[in-house]
């Protein structure tokens, strides 16, 4: 996507990245190029307040970002709002290769292992620590003391600052952390390519603005065919395309920019922030926040926190009242920012006192209401299995049924099931539904063949979950390789309460997609054997959610979800970004739901 067309986007996280002042506001700005311990210069923007810069000492908050640190015109400090009213001096710094700063961009550039000096011996983590060691020495009235933050990229950027290792560095909070875009994140999930969004944002980050000339992204996939042609239409290939060509499995390349595995001690105090909704960075939230708390053993300190709301990716920064049809009854983003990430600065940098908050405050879906936690996921939850039954019932009652109980379906190819309702726009574009599809009512793809769905009789009482959920899934196929999606689903009632638009609707609460061939290893893909039962485990993101009284608890099984995921060919080959026009070939699947077979959903129940 292009840098114009990043800015226009309200929730985007470019647009967030840096918002400089206009030149009749209260804020002043000047620019430096900040040197770097190889002698790269990075273009750096420090805002302050008219008439602040004596007095009091201030903190410094520090975002970098790769999407422009000049941002775009507009008047500061806009969603930083509260935290200009508390009193900062903001700096928002371009990284390596991008905006206006020198050196060589890097997508995703790992963190190095103490004591490797290749890649000219920096990282994200060694560029803020000389970032930071700049400023508290070149900018006037800091109380050296620095916090950073950031959504998206700029919010793994905020992980990279608190693992610097610089003493000035006190607290951070990455905002939906890019962490591990293989396994969850923004490239792959589970093994399946993303591939509108890896071939779109990669393609506006590398080369320019990704503009085909089409209305419906649907049918200009589909007509390309397999993945090898993406390239050859767009005129080139891009460095992103060419790892993803070179790395389709979870190998070194992908494991070494998994930010959760480098993780370390540090004393810096972290606030990981996510949402139930975010279409972008949906792992990074509470992998990042777990891999925070391994070390987080200090008694009584309690310096690694995790909030989740009920936001699309960065939708904190916006009002946050609601997604689609789906509305939250409240300004959570407002809310948010006023009574949480403020006041979370305020003390570590500030030393503001008390500071209220658990180590887990997530929303709860369904009820609207904010729950606080003294773990995550809540050790109060119990597993619970909701197992699928024969006529599309689901069910806590584990099946009775013989063994060769199952659902088939016919999956083509071909004739993808859509991930949201057509025509599947640019997904950086005006317009666009990307940023909201996931609290789209599914019933748009209910009664296509390919979809296989059971469902709950009414609930006679509230069910809550909280914690991380899972599918295990006994299945076959008549093909060599299968991608699996399964989404966990909220029906409302035909006569919904308020807005009589609820009525029916199918609200997906969590989703995920797992590619078959690496059922047994994310290294090591192997061919799936026809016509023979095996087990799959569909990990799916965590989520707090109530299922209230009188709604049914539906699971929808394909295995498509296009264009967002690359069709599996359902032939196996050694890359799929490879494959051939004739390795693509429609199969059938069948989901087995026996005694033996019992095929089931894995629920963190709380008890009422």
């Amino acid at each position: 996507m292009s840098y114009r067309l990043v800015i226009t986007l309200s929730l985007c996280t470019a647009s967030l990245a840096a918002q400089t002042p206009s030149t009749d506001s209260a804020w002043t700005q000047r620019t430096e190029m900040v040197p770097m311990r190889d002698g790269v210069k990075l273009n750096t923007i420090i805002v302050t307040r008219r008439g602040l810069e004596s007095g009091t000492p201030l903190p410094i908050l520090l975002v970098r970002t790769p999407y422009g640190a000049d941002g775009p015109p507009s008047r500061f400090p806009g969603p930083y709002r509260f935290l200009a009213a508390d009193g900062y001096i903001f700096v928002f710094q371009d990284i390596r290769g991008r905006g206006k700063s020198q050196g060589e961009y890097l997508m995703n550039r790992p963190l190095r292992v103490p004591g490797d000096t290749s890649g000219g011996g920096f990282d994200e983590a060694s560029d803020t620590y000389d970032a930071v060691e700049w400023l508290i020495h070149n900018v006037a009235n800091n109380n050296g003391r620095v916090g950073g933050l950031g959504i998206s990229y700029p919010g793994w950027l905020a992980t990279m600052q608190g693992l610097s290792g610089h003493p000035a560095m006190r607290a951070v909070s990455p905002q939906a952390p890019m962490t591990d875009t293989w396994m969850g994140d923004d490239f792959f999930h589970q093994g399946a390519f993303r591939q509108s969004y890896g071939v779109e944002y990669t393609y506006g980050m590398e080369v320019g603005e990704f503009d085909v000339g089409v209305t419906d992204m649907y049918d200009w996939y589909r007509r390309i065919g397999e993945l090898s042609k993406v390239p050859k239409l767009l005129g080139r290939s891009w460095p992103s395309w060419d790892a993803f060509v070179a790395h389709p499995s979870y190998d070194q390349y992908w494991q070494s920019r998994a930010t959760e595995k480098r993780i370390h001690a540090s004393p810096v105090a972290v606030l990981t922030v996510g949402g139930w909704y975010d279409q972008e960075d949906i792992f990074g939230p509470p992998a990042t926040y777990a891999a925070f708390e391994r070390f987080d053993t200090v008694p009584g300190t309690n310096r690694n926190r995790i909030v989740m709301g009920p936001w699309n990716h960065g939708g904190w920064y916006g009002p946050g009242t609601g997604l689609s049809r789906v509305q939250f009854g409240d300004s959570t983003g407002v809310w948010f920012r006023r009574e949480v990430e403020a006041p979370f600065f305020a003390f570590y940098l500030k030393d503001r006192a008390p500071l209220d908050l658990p180590e887990a405050l997530v929303f709860e879906g369904g009820s609207n209401r904010w729950r606080r936690f003294d773990s995550w996921p809540p050790r109060a939850a119990t597993v619970k299995n909701l197992y699928f039954h024969a006529d599309g019932r689901l069910s806590f009652d584990q099946p009775t049924a013989a063994s060769t109980a199952a659902d088939s379906f016919v999956s083509d190819p071909a004739h993808p099931v859509p991930y949201r309702p057509r025509p599947v726009e640019v997904t950086y574009s005006r317009g666009s539904q990307w940023n909201q599809w996931q609290a789209m009512d599914q019933r748009f793809v209910e009664g296509r063949p390919d979809v296989l769905v059971w469902s709950t009789e009414p609930l006679k009482e509230d069910l809550v979950i909280a914690g991380n959920l899972s599918a295990q899934l006994f299945a076959s196929t008549t093909g060599s390789d299968a991608d699996w999606v399964v989404k966990l689903i909220d029906v409302y009632p035909d006569t919904a309460e308020g807005d009589r638009r609820m009525g029916g609707y199918e609200l997906m609460v969590a989703g995920e997609i797992m590619r078959g061939r690496y059922r047994t290893a994310f290294d090591h893909p192997q061919p799936i054997a026809p016509n023979r039962v095996l087990e799959y485990t569909v990990h799916i993101p965590p989520q707090t959610y109530r299922f209230q009284r009188g709604h049914r608890i539906m699971v929808q099984v394909q295995s498509t979800w296009f264009p967002l995921y690359d069709r599996n060919p359902q032939t196996f080959v050694p890359n799929i970004f490879l494959a051939k026009p004739t390795d693509f070939k429609a199969e059938t699947h069948r989901i087995w739901r026996s005694a033996r077979y019992a095929s089931h959903v894995v629920l963190p129940v709380l008890p009422q």
